[in-house]
């Protein structure tokens, strides 16, 4: 009734059926149709006469019919046609309609492997135990008891050199990019990006209105000698380059903040699955190697914990601090504050650390039975590269073949399989399959293996 007098379809001044007649017209209670009718009278779409019934209000007389048309040409702002436009680019690897039974999807955590119990009994007792104070508005740069459990958990683990005050919590790590984005970029200014790279910030660094400069990735990661001369800043992944899985090495990093000096330009270290290193002693951050204060150095628990946490970070030079604090208050004021504080007490509970340790060892064997069942089958085939960190490889088939083709014919196998093209500005002028394995069991990769080399 509420559309149909919206729309005119009711005139003002009709009267409608009585509560009694419509209940037995529609054969539901009296009872709903008078809230119903009360609902309508609180609203202002009809008015009761005493002793003559419920009409359509009178009040909406003149002012014509409004049938949503969706006619309206409404502007979007350059940010808005950049971030539309980025649409299409976006969410993906994109799951098949019907799940395949062996899908390499990357990009997930091992959810399996997670102490959920443990998880809902801490957020339980946080929950019940908050004060009135805990539930208002909390600090925008995130609960003072997980920032200090953040510094105390990346100086041991990732050599990363900060105090409590240079952490900001935030919602994942795309929001990190979101903000830096902001802060840092001015329409038409360059920003220096791996090829491939993480499409994330390739569009907010678009929607900011940047120049982007690809700097061609090798087997050693970014090549600093093809940096520009000037940049505004400079966007990496340098422990495991996403998508192709390379490991900068530690001459490269040292030219690179010394690229950052020279060029008076920012970096920003995207560490998203630091936490997994299989050959060798993990290499110490960029973040920690850096003498000048340029380095902004962003970390996920998405990729450790589960993503629908939402939960992330950012360690920002200390002259960026109250920057990027404002710019976080005006974007949604603070991180929900219970999960917070939740995952703080995960962390110095030492759960983490031992939820790390399993998930460290389940990504290892799930790993090694992926490199074996592709030396058993493909041997020779494709090449491989990521294989020393993170929780995905990339295979290069020797044979010229498109992605679309491989992957099509994967799929008519039951396997999921992804292409690396779309983490390209440019097409790329080799085909890579992304390989992930976080979700997938040892006998399901080896079996997945077989199928795709049927594919290939």
């Amino acid at each position: 009734m509420r559309r149909a007098i919206f729309a005119g379809t009711i005139v003002p001044g009709h009267r409608l059926p009585s509560t009694r007649d419509l209940a037995e017209q529609l054969g539901v209670s009296r009872t709903v149709v008078v809230l119903a009718y009360d609902q309508l009278l609180a609203e202002g779409f009809v008015e009761g006469r005493h002793g003559s019934g419920t009409y359509a209000s009178q009040a909406l007389a003149g002012t014509g019919s409004r049938v949503v048309r969706d006619s309206a040409k409404l502007k979007l702002s350059r940010f808005g046609r950049t971030a539309a436009d980025a649409g299409s680019r976006l969410n993906f690897p994109r799951r098949p309609p019907n799940p395949l039974r062996y899908d390499f999807g990357y990009g997930r955590s091992d959810v399996e492997s997670f102490p959920f119990a443990a998880w809902r009994r801490t957020l339980m007792h946080h929950t019940r135990e908050a004060s009135l104070r805990q539930l208002d508005y909390g600090p925008a740069a995130g609960s003072l008891a997980l920032r200090e459990a953040i510094v105390d958990h990346l100086r041991r683990s990732r050599a990363v050199l900060c105090d409590t005050s240079q952490v900001i919590v935030v919602n994942g790590s795309q929001q990190s990019l979101d903000l830096a984005a902001r802060i840092l970029l001015d329409p038409g200014d360059t920003v220096a990006i791996e090829e491939p790279h993480y499409q994330g910030a390739r569009e907010a660094f678009r929607a900011a209105g940047a120049r982007l400069h690809a700097v061609g990735v090798d087997r050693e990661g970014l090549d600093p000698a093809r940096l520009p001369k000037r940049a505004r800043l400079a966007f990496v992944t340098p422990s495991h380059q996403l998508p192709t899985g390379t490991i900068l090495p530690l001459a490269r990093r040292l030219a690179l903040l010394q690229w950052a000096k020279r060029a008076n330009a920012v970096i920003i270290e995207d560490d998203y699955d630091g936490e997994f290193r299989y050959e060798g002693q993990p290499l110490e951050s960029l973040q920690g190697l850096d003498t000048d204060g340029r380095v902004i150095y962003i970390g996920t628990f998405s990729r450790t914990i589960f993503p629908a946490l939402r939960i992330g970070y950012l360690i920002a030079p200390k002259s960026l601090v109250p920057g990027f604090t404002s710019a976080k208050w005006l974007c949604d004021r603070h991180t929900a504050t219970l999960e917070q504080e939740t995952l703080a007490e995960f962390i110095t509970s030492g759960a983490y650390e031992r939820h790390l340790r399993r998930a460290r060892r389940r990504a290892a064997a799930r790993r090694q039975a992926l490199l074996d069942a592709i030396h058993q089958h493909l041997r020779d085939r494709v090449e491989i590269t990521g294989q020393g960190a993170g929780a995905h490889i990339v295979v290069w088939p020797y044979k010229q073949d498109s992605e679309e083709a491989i992957m099509a014919r994967a799929a008519a196998q039951g396997v999921g399989v992804y292409g690396i093209s779309r983490y390209y500005l440019r097409r790329p002028k080799r085909t890579g399959i992304l390989l992930g394995y976080p979700r997938m069991s040892e006998q399901d990769i080896r079996e997945g293996i077989r199928r795709l080399a049927l594919s290939l």
